[in-house]
């Protein structure tokens, strides 16, 4: 065992009796774990002792080459720094969180004129967070209250580059249906707006009694100055938050802002679940599991994921009701284990939330061994009705398109147990054929595909399949023959109007039942294969429509053409913009040889 070398006997006893974070290193120096210490000789100086080793801890110790040590001042300094250099490492026997990421946040964009959106993705940079909640639904109705009550923009403008210059815009449909106050022609100042921003945070927040308030004082405003339409509007939004309200679910009778942590135990994994409580009603829900990686004591996994949490949720509340004690008090920091009474009621909440993920999270795991199982079952199936030497793990797929011979493109798209991977779908430019040669294009694109794969060593598909009948088929074999690989790999061609299944030798097509798995696949595959190809090629052609427009004027080039396409958008507002428009996103000089090649006559 590395631990009882001198050197790091000596280290050990030589270690402070003083609160710190300590980091085992393996033999080529990465860290292995990260722990934390109220007393760092005490906590370090345990591992040497064989009688308290669980098999677990006896691996870790088995590994530790080297140590090394931080002192801090404080418990809550040790797990603030405990916290981030795990983040930092991910050593390979700490615990293992796990979020709920499937659950969504409502966003405030940190931008002019903020735009408010729902989002799974976590960026605290980009936006101001609000959530998560447990249930899309939820989030939902939030949402739509929010938009009956404020006319926001939901655009990506450039707001203040657009006011700068705003007669060439036009509001939106957005606008035109009373869902937006049009900001990018100034239909609403800055100020009104950040009102409204605010008012929404306050929503957001659970504050829902500063917000009615606010809208009434409004009401009354615009009544006293006879602007009875906008004084209806305030009474309607009102009246909105106060229904809201009512239907919300109350929990608390005060309006201080409380923690709620539960702690539920299964063989390998725990679940933690945390309700934000503030003005009286849950407006922060959020899970983690936590995979067991040694024997950590219960309350150590508590306090690191309390902490790691109230860090995610921005929470500055003062009480945290547990179920438990956590083994570090944080600053200004209450904790509560309630027996009766709210607080209780709080808790068994809070529990039913993480035993609901507990249960979501096992259900998933066990969907996942039976998709592996029922991978299985397909497999053979497929190698029994397609008569194929191995099973079909990976299939590769091909097809063809272009218009009248124009913009000829092939897709490849890759399946994987069935299943697509469509990190590994692969799109050609046909080069060498000139026309609609259909069965020229396949040979082509089959034959580079293969080239590629044996030069860089990839792996080779089980089976290929072919958009097409005979015509098609033949030409993916000549490509094979010409790699040498005619017989080493399993390949077909699937004709659409019967979806008749056609094999090298065979002069008459195979027909599935309908009903037949292997024929679903099949067709899942080839149809793929179709929009891929499709997609690429409506891409390409559209491209060439703009190309044909601005690249054949004499003088404009790919960096012009990409300025007046972000400024006007299209070729149709590039036509009707007057000189000065122009001339103002390529310089007059430029501006007066597009000027004159749309208007010829002056």
């Amino acid at each position: 065992m590395a631990l009882y070398d001198d050197n790091l006997r000596e280290k050990v006893r030589n270690l402070p009796s003083e609160p710190g974070v300590y980091q085992y290193f393996d033999a080529s120096g990465k860290v292995i774990y990260i722990g934390k210490a109220k007393n760092l000789k005490s906590r370090v100086s345990s591992y040497l002792n064989k009688s308290n080793q669980t098999s677990k801890t006896s691996v870790l110790v088995k590994k530790i080459a080297d140590l090394k040590y931080t002192v801090v001042s404080s418990e809550q300094d040790a797990l603030l720094l405990e916290n981030n250099l795990i983040k930092e490492h991910k050593p390979k026997y700490n615990i293992l969180l796990k979020d709920d990421k499937t659950y969504p946040w409502i966003a405030i964009r940190k931008e002019p004129f903020p735009r408010v959106e729902i989002t799974r993705r976590f960026n605290r940079t980009e936006s101001e967070y609000f959530g998560p909640y447990t249930s899309v639904k939820f989030a939902n109705v939030l949402m739509k209250l929010i938009k009956s009550l404020y006319k926001l923009r939901s655009c990506n403008l450039n707001i203040p580059n657009i006011l700068s210059d705003s007669k060439r815009f036009k509001p939106c449909l957005e606008y035109h249906i009373h869902n937006c106050d049009a900001p990018c022609i100034g239909g609403i100042s800055r100020a009104e707006y950040d009102e409204n921003i605010a008012q929404i945070r306050n929503i957001l927040k659970g504050n829902l009694s500063e917000v009615i308030t606010f809208l009434s004082e409004r009401e009354s405003l615009y009544a006293l100055n006879f602007q009875f339409e906008k004084a209806n509007e305030m009474k309607i939004a009102a009246d909105l938050l106060r229904d809201y309200r009512s239907k919300s679910t109350i929990v608390r009778s005060t309006d201080d802002s409380i923690d709620v942590f539960s702690f539920i135990e299964s063989d390998r994994f725990i679940y933690v679940n945390y309700l934000g409580v503030e003005h009286g009603s849950v407006n922060k829900v959020h899970t983690i599991e936590v995979e067991r990686k040694l024997d950590e004591e219960n309350d150590a996994i508590l306090s690191f994921v309390i902490f790691e949490i109230r860090e995610l949720v921005q929470s500055s509340a003062r009480e945290i009701i547990v179920p438990f004690y956590p083994d570090i008090q944080l600053d200004r920091v209450h904790y509560t284990i309630p027996q009766i009474g709210e607080k209780r009621h709080l808790l068994e909440l809070s529990e039913r939330n993480a035993k609901q993920f507990k249960a979501d999270r096992e259900r998933q795991r066990t969907v996942r061994r039976d998709s592996v199982d029922n991978a299985d079952v397909l497999m053979n199936t497929m190698v029994g009705e397609l008569k194929l030497p191995v099973q079909p793990r990976r299939i590769e797929c091909f097809d063809n398109s272009n218009t009248q011979g124009t913009n000829p493109v092939s897709s490849c798209v890759v399946f994987i147990d069935g299943k697509p991977a469509k990190r590994e779908y692969r799109k050609f430019h046909v080069k060498s054929v000139v026309g609609a040669n259909d069965f020229a294009s396949m040979e082509e694109i089959v034959y580079r595909r293969y080239a590629r794969v044996l030069d860089e060593g990839l792996p080779l598909p089980d089976l290929i399949v072919i958009d097409g009948g005979k015509g098609q088929l033949g030409a993916a074999l000549t490509a094979l023959d010409r790699l040498n690989l005619r017989g080493k790999i399993s390949i077909l061609g699937l004709a659409e109007r019967l979806e008749e299944i056609y094999f090298p030798g065979d002069s008459e097509p195979w027909i599935l039942s309908k009903k037949s798995d292997t024929l679903r696949v099949l067709m899942q595959i080839r149809d793929e294969a179709h929009r891929f190809a499709i997609t690429f090629h409506r891409n390409l052609r559209s491209k060439s429509q703009i190309d044909s427009e601005l690249r054949k004027i004499k003088g404009i080039g790919p960096a012009a053409e990409k300025s007046l396409l972000q400024s006007f958008k299209s070729v149709e507002r590039i036509k009707s913009a007057d000189i000065k428009e122009i001339a103002a996103c390529v310089g007059a000089k430029r501006a007066a040889i597009i000027y004159d090649y749309f208007h010829p006559n002056g």
